[in-house]
């Protein structure tokens, strides 16, 4: 592809189909790793954790 079919924009739909592709296939797969039923349970259970649970971390030394 030479520099004034860069510049021309001649080409470049092929790229922009490509980008198409690789969006669509990393949206579905996130969306099926997330409405996926056994990882709906991890997320269930991962989101019951309460943020400032301080039981299992280490307190720093005063």
């Amino acid at each position: 592809m030479s520099l004034t079919d860069l510049m021309s924009g001649a080409g470049l739909s092929h790229y922009a189909i490509v980008a198409l592709v690789i969006f669509l296939g990393t949206f579905l797969a996130l969306a099926a790793w997330i409405w996926w039923p056994s990882h709906q349970v991890w997320w269930r259970e991962a989101a019951s954790i309460p943020l400032n649970d301080t039981t299992s971390t280490p307190q720093e030394p005063k």
